[in-house]
C-alpha cells in the first residue's frame, strides 16, 4: 500500500518558499524579486549530473526592485551592475543548491548594502614627527662621517 506523503519539505528555505530573504535589518527582498534558473552542473554527481539540472543561478534586478530605496539601489547598482547574481553548484541536489545559491545571494546583497564610515583623514602624532626627524638627523650624521677629509691647499 503506498502512503502520502506530507507535501513539505524538511527544512531550509524550502520549507516557507515564498519568505522574503531578510538582507539587514531594514530589507527584505520578496523571493517573488529573484528569479533562479537551473542548469546542468559541471560538479559532483556521476552519470545523474548529466541528466539532471542542479546548478542554481539566483539573479536580482536591481533597477525595478521594490524592497530598496534609490540610494541602496544606487549603492548596489555601483558595486554589481545592474543585477546581483550568486551561483551555486556545490551540490548533488538543486534543493541544496538553491539555498546555497539565495544565502550567497542574500550575503552580496548585504555586503553591498552596507554604509561604511567615512573615514576622519588623521595626521603623525608629535611623538612620530620627532622620532622621524631624529631619525633623519642620525642618518645624516652617519653620511657625513662616510665622505672623504676636505682637501686642504
Amino acid at each position: 500500500m503506498s502512503r502520502m506523503r506530507d507535501s513539505k519539505p524538511a527544512g531550509g528555505y524550502l520549507e516557507n518558499v515564498n519568505d522574503p530573504i531578510q538582507v539587514n535589518a531594514d530589507v527584505a527582498v520578496p523571493l517573488s524579486e529573484v528569479e533562479i534558473r537551473t542548469s546542468r552542473s559541471s560538479g559532483p554527481g556521476g552519470q545523474h549530473a548529466n541528466v539532471t539540472a542542479s546548478r542554481v543561478e539566483a539573479v536580482f534586478e536591481i533597477a525595478p526592485s521594490t524592497a530598496l530605496t534609490g540610494e541602496q539601489k544606487r549603492r548596489l547598482a555601483s558595486l554589481h551592475g545592474d543585477r546581483v547574481t550568486a551561483v551555486a553548484q556545490d551540490t548533488r541536489g538543486q534543493a541544496r543548491n538553491r539555498e546555497l545559491a539565495l544565502e550567497r545571494l542574500r550575503d552580496k546583497l548585504a555586503a553591498g548594502l552596507a554604509v561604511r564610515r567615512q573615514r576622519r583623514p588623521t595626521g603623525p602624532s608629535k611623538a612620530a614627527r620627532e622620532r622621524r626627524l631624529e631619525t633623519k638627523r642620525r642618518t645624516a650624521q652617519r653620511k657625513r662621517t662616510r665622505r672623504p677629509p676636505p682637501i686642504d691647499e
